[in-house]
């Protein structure tokens, strides 16, 4: 073999090397993740709403934790307390990573849902989960901003009315970065196993 030809070969056998590394690394950076990926996307990317403690709250204000945003309403019957329950559950099954965890709960019934009620329905699940209280207009806006869905039901009287609502949970990462979206009725694995995904990317 001419001494050109043996370089040749090696380089050849270093590309290949380099190209296959490169493929092992970016399909390191790109988990499986059970629920949505939707990684990049150009919508809800923040929210500015006060807490039911009465606090402004932007998602910077949990930058190292992952956070996980469900819309709904206290009087919800099923869909609601289930998935906080979930949340809950899968804070719980985290271990000391629990900490890491903020569940966040933006209401689409603020006639209803005072901070006080939020407050001791947020209690029901994890002390640590925080209700957000927009006013009408900002819940049409950042309603708008996250593509969700909601819509007043009358009922027999002016109070007992009911609110249909989008009922998936959007995540972000520890940058506050939106990742995935979590589809209502999956139950706790699936979520659990993507936290766990992006606590280890963090």
């Amino acid at each position: 073999m001419h001494k050109r030809d043996a370089i040749k070969k090696i380089a050849i056998g270093a590309l290949f090397i380099s190209a296959t590394g490169l493929f092992v690394a970016c399909s390191e950076t790109k988990p499986n993740f059970a629920s949505v990926d939707v990684t990049g996307a150009e919508y809800a990317k923040d929210f500015q709403l006060q807490d039911h403690n009465g606090q402004l709250r932007s998602l910077k204000d949990f930058k190292g934790k992952l956070v996980v945003v469900f819309f709904g309403y206290t009087q919800c019957p099923d869909v609601c307390p289930t998935s906080m329950a979930e949340l809950a559950e899968i804070k719980k099954s985290l271990g000391a990573d629990g900490d890491r965890l903020q569940g966040i709960f933006i209401t689409v019934d603020p006639q209803r849902d005072t901070p006080a009620l939020l407050k001791a329905y947020m209690a029901n699940f994890d002390p640590s989960f925080l209700a957000l209280v927009p006013t009408p207009e900002q819940l049409a806006t950042v309603a708008k901003d996250f593509k969700v869905y909601y819509k007043k039901v009358d009922g027999s009287t002016p109070t007992s009315y009911t609110m249909d609502h989008s009922a998936g949970s959007y995540v972000y990462d520890t940058q506050g970065r939106l990742r995935l979206y979590a589809r209502y009725g999956a139950g706790v694995a699936p979520l659990l196993g993507d936290l766990k995904l992006l606590l280890k990317q963090a």
